[in-house]
């Protein structure tokens, strides 16, 4: 019996050692049942993990987050949601930066580095410029928070381009400006607020549920005034 004791304990002490533990707090997550009309409510820090960057590819320096965009890969939030809505406010630092927010992701990886779910793409302006395909340049679309299903995530799109959707209206800003999202995730449904407007959205995602993912691809990005919504 002591020996099955001091057994059960070794393996318990085993698994707390071996917990991941979170790589930063930024932002906070608020439930909707504690919002008060004209109020200003502290939500609970969120904690972000690594999923399959470096430790140094992510800074938080006062307000700001900071992300070099080396190497390609994401950091997850702590839990998985279904219902909420995400704010978050981002501006490139580099002309045709490329970054985005994954929500509904199992984070993991798949052969590019990235993980499944439905992205909002985060595209500086001068990407279609610096990105001409037999010279011609890419849709303008691109840059102006398209939504789609990656990883085998299927969606249908509000606006169709493809098998994405984009927005109806052009009203993401260039580099070092900042820029918001409004993301509202409900039952399979997005729907994107670009600087104050709803440009955007999918439905009837086959992925409902799961993590938020923040983006590392390739160009320095910053993020701030992250929020989290709960929502039933």
């Amino acid at each position: 019996m002591k020996l099955l004791l001091q057994l059960i304990f070794i393996i318990i002490a085993s698994g707390a050692a071996n917990a991941q533990k979170p790589l930063f707090k930024f932002g906070s997550e608020i439930k909707h049942e504690s919002l008060i009309p004209g109020e200003k409510v502290k939500g609970k820090t969120i904690n972000w993990f690594q999923v399959n960057t470096d430790d140094d590819t992510w800074g938080v320096t006062k307000e700001e987050l900071v992300c070099s965009g080396h190497p390609i890969g994401v950091v997850r939030s702590e839990k998985m949601y279904k219902n909420f809505i995400l704010h978050i406010e981002w501006k490139h630092m580099e002309a045709g930066g490329n970054s985005g927010t994954f929500v509904w992701s199992r984070a993991e990886p798949g052969k590019n580095r990235l993980p499944d779910g439905v992205e909002v793409q985060m595209l500086e302006l001068e990407w279609v410029n610096l990105n001409m395909r037999n010279g011609e340049k890419p849709p303008v679309a691109y840059v102006h928070g398209e939504l789609f299903g990656v990883g085998g995530v299927k969606i249908v799109p509000d606006n169709p381009r493809g098998e994405r959707s984009k927005s109806v209206e052009n009203r993401c800003l260039g580099k070092g400006e900042w820029n918001t999202y409004d993301v509202v995730c409900v039952d399979g449904t997005v729907k994107l607020s670009v600087n104050g407007k709803f440009v955007n959205g999918i439905s009837q995602s086959s992925q409902k549920e799961g993590y938020i993912c923040l983006e590392s691809e390739g160009a320095e990005i910053h993020f701030r005034n992250i929020r989290i919504i709960e929502l039933p």
